[in-house]
């Protein structure tokens, strides 16, 4: 599920950073079809593929002995097409990733291996709960690893979703390297080296690039095993995290209110402002709740519209993006890491009556939005910060509280702006 990002110093105070990784990641994912048709039979990719792998360090034997009589996953072109974090409303997505009963399990499994959270959390800095909600989101808790529809040799699935050519092909290639200089280096073979279709590794999931890059032996044992050793997964999660520019002690975001009047073109990821900027402006923290230092930079994220919740975000929140490009994804992991530690639910409901546009339609809001001047590119579908923002400034210069929440009121409005 993870992808390669440049990397930042564990160092790091830049909080220009996270921008950086956000716009590496969006363009490995500029419009296109999610796969394309394979030019070539499965046999002849891996014969074609061999000298590219050998050039990166792989050896023949292994390369050999890892792809001698591999067929291909005839399930991925499906899973890849139905990814959940891109294709379901934010809400959704959350309620099904941070139930109570996720909730209660995380807690009890923390509770049983908070050891190996503490001596995470000390060595390396990060949140030990937000670890957890990785471990959570991810494999819930470790229970589906030893599910065999889910976990699978990714050597195979790395190959075919690299035969595949899908449109990151350049980062799944690397992938797929990266996992037979897993299988060279030891101790697992190809068959053991288990992950889910995307090559995504143990507890946490992480992608074989990172492994290679992060990959840490948590436990001492001298072996790095991120599927039957939670403290290797979390050793290497941590290190991930802090290479995508991880800062240890500020928290992922906080759920505000904003004053009536507010100015919603103020949201946005272009740059960060200080938690002082927008209390200036009138922004409180729910609950009566006070901010820490008003200097912390941050930026106003409105998922889910004025009816819905509102966040002040820090870096830390586009690091999870970093792990999972996701925004539900992100969004789910922050509320998780909260609602681990005993917090409650958002303050302010999710606007659950709100009609979303198809993709037909979602393309022709794009098309309406460039023919008004509003975005530069082309029509994909996928309504994201870039479309988001487009289309609050069009409500901006009509007078209308521009909060850029694209619905299917959105696509009337832009339809008879064209016509």
């Amino acid at each position: 599920m993870m992808r390669e990002f440049e990397e930042t110093s564990m160092a790091n105070t830049d909080h220009r950073a996270p921008f950086r990784i956000l716009l590496a990641v969006a363009l490995a994912l500029v419009a296109g079809p999610a796969l394309a048709q394979p030019t070539e039979s499965f046999g002849s990719f891996l014969r074609s593929f061999e000298p590219k792998a050998l050039a990166a360090g792989v050896t023949r034997e292994t390369y050999r002995r890892a792809t001698d009589g591999l067929t291909q996953d005839p399930n991925v072109p499906n899973l890849v097409s139905s990814q959940p974090e891109f294709t379901t409303p934010v809400w959704d997505y959350i309620d099904r990733r941070v139930s109570n009963e996720r909730i209660a399990h995380g807690q009890k499994s923390m509770s049983e291996t908070k050891a190996l959270f503490a001596a995470a959390g000390r060595q390396y800095g990060v949140d030990p709960y937000l670890l957890g909600a990785i471990w959570g989101i991810e494999t819930n808790y470790g229970t589906i690893l030893s599910n065999t529809k889910y976990i699978k040799p990714i050597v195979r699935s790395l190959a075919t979703v690299v035969h595949q050519r899908r449109s990151r092909l350049k980062e799944d290639e690397k992938d797929f390297i990266a996992a037979l200089l897993l299988v060279q280096r030891g101790p697992l073979d190809a068959r053991h080296l288990v992950g889910s279709w995307a090559g995504a590794i143990g507890h946490l999931q992480v992608n074989p690039t990172n492994v290679l890059k992060y990959g840490a032996d948590g436990d001492g044992d001298g072996k790095i095993d991120l599927h039957d050793s939670l403290a290797d997964a979390l050793a290497t999660t941590s290190r991930f995290l802090l290479g995508l520019g991880y800062q240890p002690g500020m928290d992922w975001g906080y759920e505000v209110q904003l004053p009536a009047g507010f100015d919603y073109t103020l949201a946005g990821r272009e740059g960060y402002r200080t938690i002082g900027f927008f209390a200036d402006r009138g922004v409180t923290r729910v609950g009566n709740r006070k901010f820490p230092d008003p200097g912390t930079p941050v930026f106003l994220y409105v998922p889910g519209g004025k009816s819905g919740p509102k966040f002040l975000m820090t870096p830390n929140y586009l690091v999870l993006k970093g792990y999972n490009f996701s925004d539900s994804y992100a969004l789910a992991v922050a509320h998780l890491t909260d609602r681990l530690k005993g917090a409650g639910d958002f303050v302010q409901p999710w606007p659950r009556q709100a009609r979303f546009p198809n993709l037909a339609q979602r393309k022709a809001i794009q098309s309406a939005l460039v023919r008004l001047g509003y975005l530069d590119g082309t029509s994909d579908g996928r309504i994201g910060p870039v479309t988001q923002q487009a289309y609050a400034r069009f409500q901006a210069a009509r007078g209308e509280v521009a909060d850029g929440f694209v619905t299917i009121e959105a696509y009337n409005e832009l339809m008879a702006a064209t016509r």
